[in-house]
């Protein structure tokens, strides 16, 4: 950040008084700029024992599957943010069902929110930001091109989870291995 979106005037990188880390600061209004992590909210929705996966349209991993998720928009709850993502995404219909899985992803500044949920219908299709949107059985997912270690994780505890019929909130973080762009580890929060 270079500029004030108040005032236009410079910014410098200071910690401001009665705070504890450095924060842009404008030099003429004072204005303090926070920058603070996304929030991303996605639904694993379900019908019968398959799940729909979108695969992607858009960087990054375009091509790559993924469960319907996006940024949380202003003046939506994380549950409404859901089933928008889904609706616009695969153009699917869900009734949203409880929160699954929250995870950090302290490496990008974002916090994963997915919700288990429900296909209202079979009335589903590409939306502008996929390829192509299909129900897989457990057997059929595409483990080695789903598109993040989020998703690879959500739905292993899914599956596992699914076994007893008990879905607890699980959590946990994200860790990019140092040097690496594609290597990860999670860390799950005790249950």
């Amino acid at each position: 950040m270079k500029y004030c979106s108040h005032c236009g005037a410079e910014v410098e990188v200071r910690v401001p008084e009665g705070d504890n880390r450095p924060r842009h600061v404008c030099i003429i209004c004072s204005t303090v700029h926070y920058q603070n992590p996304k929030i991303v909210v996605g639904c694993i929705p379900v019908w019968e024992q398959q799940i729909l996966l979108c695969r992607r349209a858009i960087e990054p991993r375009y091509g790559l599957w993924t469960v319907p998720a996006g940024f949380m928009e202003n003046g939506e709850t994380s549950q409404q943010g859901a089933a928008r993502e889904t609706l616009e995404e695969a153009c699917a219909r869900v009734e949203v069902e409880g929160l699954y899985t929250l995870f950090n992803l302290p490496h990008i500044n974002q916090v994963y929110l997915l919700f288990r949920s429900r296909l209202l219908d079979l009335d589903f299709a590409a939306g502008e930001e996929s390829l192509e949107v299909k129900l897989f059985d457990e057997q059929e997912i595409p483990w080695e091109k789903l598109a993040f270690p989020v998703i690879k994780e959500s739905l292993r505890l899914y599956y596992a989870d699914r076994e007893t019929g008990k879905y607890p909130l699980r959590s946990g973080t994200i860790i990019r291995a140092a040097g690496s762009a594609r290597s990860y580890r999670i860390i799950l929060d005790p249950s």
